[in-house]
């Protein structure tokens, strides 16, 4: 059994990746590295990047040049990005006593990992306001840290994993990276993902950062609109999310930087692919499997792939 955290790979070195990895450099003497093949390699190898003003140069190792397993392994990719060549090199640099800790949004990352490199392995857990923002040139910024959400998985109810879960809470002190193990980590899953098709596709398709939604009711009520729908299916799945998480979430919403931009519209406006599928696209499925209306997600599904192929040029 892993005694303690010593050694952590992080996949994904945009603005949520970068910012632990300046954060887990700055206030811990845990060795943190990127992952990454061929490209992504080829650029990070030797690289600075710029977390709030500070230069850092982080390790990067190849998956397929590793020798030794790692303690963590953190995944913060996009989900169109963790395909199963990338779950190949996850699984390459885990050994038995390795554990998962995936902050990617949507509802399916921890079972895709699961599958490729044991359920068993996996803490499943969300990142929730974290206002990590790439500026271009390797520059990031945050304002705010956020704080990471980890539990049981609710796939294996009946194992006890709380060694596990303190060796990662240590291991997020130790990197100053506010933590909180949870009881329920489903029900705070589906309250992320609420919280991403709401604010996030209503940023993206409005352009705008989180001071509109914190000053103007307008956005806000698009905002909430896209939530409900979620909480409404939430709780025909036997999901404990009320419409008071909506107002919790507003809260949390009135502490980020008024500058803060969704990982979303930081995509539509570099002309990256978005990750709609996994929010509007999956409320429509969900919604058509236990008949329920999902009129609004439906709409910004049909706006967000049209603004994805009007912005790559893609239309002609």
């Amino acid at each position: 059994m892993l005694k303690f955290i010593e050694r952590i790979a992080i996949f994904g070195a945009g603005a949520m990746g970068a910012a632990y990895a300046g954060l887990f450099t700055d206030n811990s003497d845990i060795r943190v590295c990127f992952a990454a093949r061929g490209d992504r390699f080829a650029r990070l190898e030797g690289a600075t990047i710029n977390v709030n003003g500070r230069d850092y140069t982080i390790p990067v190792v190849h998956p397929g040049r590793v020798n030794c397993p790692f303690d963590l392994v953190l995944v913060a990719l996009k989900h169109h990005h963790l395909t199963e060549p990338v779950l190949n090199d996850i699984n390459a640099l885990t050994g038995p006593d390795t554990l998962i800790l995936s902050v990617m949004n949507g509802l399916e990352s921890e079972k895709l990992l699961g599958h490729a490199c044991g359920q068993e392995k996996i803490v499943p857990a969300i990142a929730v306001g974290i206002d990590a923002v790439h500026h271009g040139n390797n520059r990031f910024t945050f304002a705010n840290p956020g704080k990471i959400i980890f539990g049981n998985d609710p796939v294996l109810p009946h194992a006890d994993h709380t060694d596990r879960l303190k060796l990662v809470k240590t291991a997020l002190d130790l990197g100053g990276i506010p933590n909180e193990i949870s009881p329920d980590i489903l029900r705070n899953m589906w309250w992320k993902f609420m919280v991403n098709v709401g604010v996030n596709q209503a940023s993206a398709v409005l352009g705008a950062p989180y001071g509109i939604f914190q000053k103007v009711p307008e956005a806000r009520a698009l905002m909430v609109a896209l939530m409900q729908e979620v909480v409404t299916l939430a709780r025909h799945r036997g999901v404990n999310l009320q419409s008071s998480d909506i107002d919790q979430w507003v809260d949390i919403l009135n502490t980020l930087s008024p500058d803060g931009k969704t990982s979303m519209l930081q995509d539509m406006e570099a002309k990256r692919k978005t990750e709609v599928e996994i929010f509007a696209g999956a409320v429509e499925v969900m919604g058509k499997e236990d008949a329920i209306a999902t009129p609004v997600n439906s709409i910004f599904l049909n706006l967000i792939r049209v603004k994805e192929k009007t912005t790559a040029g893609k239309v002609g």
